[in-house]
């Protein structure tokens, strides 16, 4: 049967090729789905796949799903590079029947009002558009200058459930579209996750991303494939201090090739790090720090109130002072209806 699945996704990606002559695999076409969600997660340096138990679980790793009993809401905000790029999630999931969970999740990574000069090049003489830049008499006139957008959206739909106490399983189906001026692309990735808790408090995860290989069309007929990256996390709890500590450890394995710019890499296969720990005191209050796939030291902290969860993480680049770009603040909310008539079927 194995076999016959691998046949089949050969001969998929194969047509895929020969349908669309232009392909070619992105390296990091995919990248802006890297990023992360949820305050806890990041501040954690995104060491979350193994325990994912919330809302953002239908990204790091869609089994964690089955893990909720009530409905969620979660929102994110996150600004990077001094506000020049805003990145925003949405979220919402809710428990089905004694076993299942369903969720869908939106995020947009957008650069807004990026001068377009194209068009704005004129004699300065005549005050005619030329597209000569070399002429002596060329200039830019400020009134032509346009303003256009670069946006990824990203939506998952997302599917878990508990197979036993120990194991539970999920998946997602995600619609990509990116635009940027007049140009967009369309694509659609399935992603595949699991969790395995072997003995109390020791947490497995594994996330496949983009298993079936994402292809992203551009409406210029230029189309570009995201390759398979597996996400494997291990995670323990400890009881200590008056609450818990998590130690947590993620790798992403990619196959693109990357070579130098992973943390490191045997031939095409690239390895990056994420590493996390969180303390949380009496399930109160939390904090958190860890170290990303993108070499930033991050740090986080949190409060639960009733129903309502709020996560803060903070991120550095490790470089000089005059090098270092600016730093990313992320919040994050998540809303819980903890209320009987919402509990997952069992429970009320």
């Amino acid at each position: 049967m194995r076999n016959k699945l691998l046949a089949c996704l050969a001969l998929l990606i194969l047509f895929t090729i020969q349908v669309y002559p232009q392909v070619k695999v992105g390296k990091y076409a995919g990248e802006f789905m890297a990023i992360g969600v949820g305050g806890r997660p990041l501040g954690m340096g995104g060491a979350f796949t193994a325990i994912a138990n919330d809302i953002t679980a239908a990204y790091y790793n869609p089994a964690g799903l089955a893990h909720m009993n009530y409905p969620q809401i979660a929102l994110m905000h996150d600004e990077r590079f001094g506000n020049l790029v805003n990145y925003e999630y949405a979220a919402f999931a809710m428990p089905y029947s004694t076993d299942m969970t369903f969720g869908i999740s939106i995020m947009r990574l957008g650069v807004d009002g990026i001068p377009d000069t194209r068009g704005a090049l004129v004699d300065k003489t005549t005050g005619q558009v030329i597209y000569d830049i070399n002429l002596p008499s060329a200039r830019i006139d400020p009134n032509l200058i346009k303003e256009v957008s670069n946006q990824d959206w990203a939506f998952y739909l997302s599917f878990a459930k508990r197979h036993s106490d120990k194991f539970y399983y999920g998946a997602n189906v995600k619609i990509i579209r990116r635009d940027i001026a007049e140009f967009g692309a369309t694509g659609v990735g399935f992603d595949v996750g699991a969790l395995y808790t072997p003995v109390d408090n020791l947490y497995l995860g594994a996330n496949l991303q983009d298993v079936t290989t994402t292809l992203v069309a551009w409406d210029h007929g230029y189309t570009e494939l995201i390759s398979p990256t597996a996400k494997l996390g291990a995670a323990y709890i400890i009881s200590a201090l008056g609450g818990s500590i998590v130690p947590a450890l993620d790798f992403d394995v990619r196959f693109e090739n990357r070579k130098y710019s992973a943390n490191f890499n045997l031939g095409p296969v690239s390895f990056d790090m994420h590493a996390g720990l969180e303390y949380t005191f009496k399930n109160l209050f939390s904090v958190r720090g860890g170290y990303n796939d993108v070499k930033q030291f991050t740090i986080g902290a949190g409060v639960k109130l009733p129903k309502l969860n709020i996560d803060y993480s903070f991120a550095r680049f490790n470089m000089s002072e005059l090098e270092r770009l600016p730093d990313t603040h992320r919040i994050s909310i998540i809303l819980t209806l903890e209320e009987t008539r919402f509990a997952r079927k069992g429970m009320e």
